[in-house]
């Protein structure tokens, strides 16, 4: 057993005397036995045979992609780095039937220089498509791939990459203009001006993934992120990486995840699952769906446990158990705004154990940043919380707050402690919510709780 399992196993010990198994429902069920890890033909291609060199500052992105096209071309394989710094100047390109094997005396030192992540890559920034810097570990429309092994990844993002800051700037608005009025995908390039950092691990309309056991760190933005992809499997990996945007893994218009036996360390949320931005999303129509999360370990300088706020094609069927959460904004976070439209809907999470939040305990915000001034409410509806134990919150803990027309629909809180916070919940605009056997500060919730005044919460 790996060592962030063993401590989230401790952990929740003490609040529910796990065994090792959960009772799951059928849908997660269907999800798992949906998903199957990729499987590889019985032979290695040397990376060092190729050319390369680890001495940490020899370029060996040629030599790494020329041996990933062989075995490729050859049917499949094993591609192995060597130990060592291996230094690559630019993207490395996965191909099908591939496995990059990272072994565990290897650090991948990727450039720092933007330039060399051109020309650009069709990618999904924020919710909206758009040609931007390629992705440090790419792979685009192919079938049976994996990055494995005990090796680290290092995006070398602290003195570029992690420098730029698009938020709120006049770059982001033009991107998400474009979303909107369905500007031609093909006119939006952003090249050598952009300020938009990469994505770290980026499959694109790929299908079986396996992303196991590797150690990532210094991403320049999100750090995993299946797009368009089917059957993916993120297994043992150990995130440390504390960059703006650095989600740990985000799902988008994706379908049959697996995500289990993780430490996540990162600089914005843990899991954060995706589906796309308003007009663009609803174009293409593509929901996230069949999520199954367990058995890891999460700290975050953002949010544990989340789905949005791009979301807008759409997110359901949603499995989240046997998780520790040391440290995060917003422990379990549905959050969406009224451009979105879409829908958070069938989400199960059981066995969660959480030892600080700085602002909510459990939230569900259906105008999250305020938007651009749309009147598209998202559905939130079909939530089973259960089991789940908090230490403390800085602030709330339960939140709901939906809109006239559209309140937060079929919210149960079952078997749900949190030890001290300053205010139980708020709650307004929701419909059949349920709280049972619920406390806070050692008082138990009503079963059927009415609406509260509203407060605003500090935003992430």
């Amino acid at each position: 057993m790996n060592k962030g399992l063993i401590g989230l196993c401790i952990a929740l010990a003490g609040v529910f005397a796990l065994s090792c198994t959960t009772s799951l429902p059928k849908g997660a069920q269907d999800v798992l036995a949906r998903i199957k890890a990729p499987v590889f033909p019985d032979r290695d291609y040397l990376v060092a045979d190729f050319g390369a060199v680890a001495d940490g500052q020899t370029d060996c992105r040629s030599a790494i992609n020329d041996a990933i096209t062989r075995c490729s071309d050859e049917g499949g394989g094993r591609v192995v780095l060597p130990q060592g710094q291996v230094f690559c100047r630019g993207c490395i390109n996965l191909k099908s039937n591939v496995n990059l094997y990272v072994p565990e005396e290897c650090e991948v030192i990727f450039s720092s220089d933007p330039l060399d992540y051109l020309p650009g890559e069709l990618t999904v920034w924020e919710g909206t498509r758009v040609y931007n810097y390629a992705s440090l570990v790419r792979a685009d429309h192919c079938n049976n791939i994996a990055v494995t092994g005990k090796g680290t990844l290092n995006g070398n993002a602290k003195t570029t990459f992690a420098r730029m800051r698009p938020q709120r700037s006049a770059q982001q608005d033009s991107l998400r203009q474009m979303g909107i009025d369905l500007v031609p995908v093909r006119e939006r390039y952003f090249g050598a001006h952009s300020i938009m950092p990469p994505n770290m691990i980026e499959p694109f309309g790929c299908k079986n993934i396996l992303i196991e056991g590797i150690k990532i760190i210094d991403s320049p933005f999100w750090v995993i992120h299946p797009t368009f992809c089917d059957n993916v499997t993120v297994r043992g990996v150990t995130i440390v990486s504390f960059n703006k945007n650095n989600d740990g893994c985000d799902p988008e218009y994706t379908t049959n995840v697996l995500i289990e036996d993780c430490d996540f360390n990162t600089g914005d949320d843990a899991i954060a699952i995706k589906a796309g931005r308003d007009q663009d999303a609803w174009s293409i129509g593509q929901k996230t769906a069949g999520i199954v999360i367990r058995n890891c370990n999460f700290s975050s300088r953002c949010n544990g446990l989340c789905i949005g706020s791009e979301m807008a094609a759409g997110v359901e069927n949603v499995y989240m158990y046997n998780v520790h959460v040391s440290d995060c904004h917003t422990a379990i976070y549905f959050k969406s705004n009224l451009d979105r439209g879409g829908f958070i809907r069938n989400v199960w999470v059981d066995k969660i154990s959480v030892d600080h939040v700085r602002t909510a305990f459990i939230r569900f915000e259906n105008n999250y940043h305020g938007g651009r001034g749309g009147n598209y409410p998202t559905l939130f509806e079909n939530f089973e919380i259960s089991n789940v134990h908090g230490v403390k919150s800085d602030d709330c803990g339960f939140y709901a707050v939906g809109v006239k027309g559209r309140p937060i629909h079929n919210v149960r809180l079952k078997n749900i402690q949190l030890d001290t916070c300053n205010t139980p919940y708020i709650l307004l605009n929701t419909e059949s919510i349920r709280f049972e056997n619920v406390s806070v500060n050692g008082q138990v919730l009503p079963v059927t709780p009415e609406d509260t005044e509203a407060l605003t919460l500090k935003n992430d």
